[in-house]
């Protein structure tokens, strides 16, 4: 027997699970022990960072992501060779990638209470990072932002990157409205990075910024990251490594609890609503969740205002991990 068949083979089974968790995300129903669990697996020839650890149906799984593209993915844990680590050696063993100088960068940018994290990409793109925040609301996705863009970069870009901050009790109000966006990322029509925006992304309108969203006293921040992303399991969604503060509202103890389970806050410098303008590179930030209609309508005028440069392949959508992935890989 050819003693290279069992590498051929696992890598066969790992290019099949990726495609599968890009587009068609298996659903786990049945999650016990899931955890924080840190350390390095290799499967021929890939290194990755493990993230997370979790039981479904009598099998054992890990979330892992390939420091150097950011791409994340789940697999059984019995396909790889694993060894355990704590966060801090992990990061060691990755830390000339660029997924672990991603997350030096955003705790580098932790003092500023509103903000905090990567706030754009590489400056050379000519385009821009779309994310679209799904906070609570009682009111419906705001679907004109995915047919509007897929409208514009169908002949050009398909499918569409946008990166989808969720919540947990989004996905809870809206289970029609995600299967709408499954539908569409299942058609290839839009490729969505989903970020975690904390489960039940609490907000005060009398509280000072200090004492609000996360920064609320008593507030599990175990819950808020974890919950979401086995929430995002249960409904077939593939976490990424990325992380966006309710209300853009951290300060430093904060941020570096969120870079400790190992995901890298996002903020952004275009925020629309806010009169906020984007550059190339830009990461903008507008709401899809019906609550924010002025920051939507200023990204359609801005689509409609780059018909001929999408055209021509002059102004595109960037694919979030590839611009913080690009942008970390030119740094020393």
């Amino acid at each position: 027997m050819n003693k290279h068949l069992p590498k051929i083979f696992l890598t066969f089974l790992s290019l099949v699970t990726f495609c599968c968790d890009a587009f068609s995300q298996t659903i786990y129903r049945k999650i016990e022990n899931y955890k924080t669990y840190y350390g390095w697996a290799h499967n021929y020839p890939q290194d990755w960072m493990i993230l997370r650890r979790f039981d479904n149906e009598d099998r054992n799984y890990l979330l892992m992501v390939n420091p150097q593209t950011l791409e994340t993915k789940i697999n059984e844990s019995n396909f790889y060779q694993i060894k355990p680590m704590s966060i801090e050696q992990a990061r060691e063993f990755f830390k000339n990638t660029p997924y672990v100088k991603a997350l030096n960068k955003a705790e580098k940018q932790s003092v500023s209470i509103q903000d905090a994290g990567i706030e754009s990409g590489i400056p050379k793109q000519t385009g821009i990072s779309l994310t679209a925040d799904l906070c609570p609301s009682h009111r419906p996705l705001d679907k004109r932002i995915f047919t509007d863009i897929f409208t514009e970069f169908k002949k050009v870009e398909r499918p569409v990157p946008v990166a989808l901050s969720i919540t947990g009790i989004w996905m809870r109000q809206h289970p029609q409205d995600l299967v709408w966006l499954k539908q569409m990322q299942a058609n290839r029509e839009i490729y969505i990075t989903w970020i975690n925006h904390s489960f039940n992304h609490r907000v005060s309108l009398k509280a000072p910024l200090k004492e609000n969203f996360l920064l609320e006293p008593g507030t599990d921040i175990s819950y808020e990251v974890l919950e979401t992303e086995k929430a995002m399991l249960r409904n077939g969604l593939l976490p990424s490594v990325f992380f966006r503060f309710p209300g853009l509202v951290s300060d430093q103890q904060l941020v570096y609890q969120v870079t400790n389970f190992g995901l890298i806050p996002v903020g952004t410098d275009a925020w629309l609503a806010k009169g906020q303008q984007p550059r190339n590179g830009s990461i903008v930030l507008i709401h899809g969740n019906g609550n924010e209609p002025v920051g939507v309508n200023d990204f359609i005028k801005l689509l409609q205002s780059k018909t001929r440069s999408i055209a021509s392949k002059q102004w595109l959508l960037y694919d979030l991990r590839e611009s913080v992935d690009e942008e970390f890989s030119e740094a020393p």
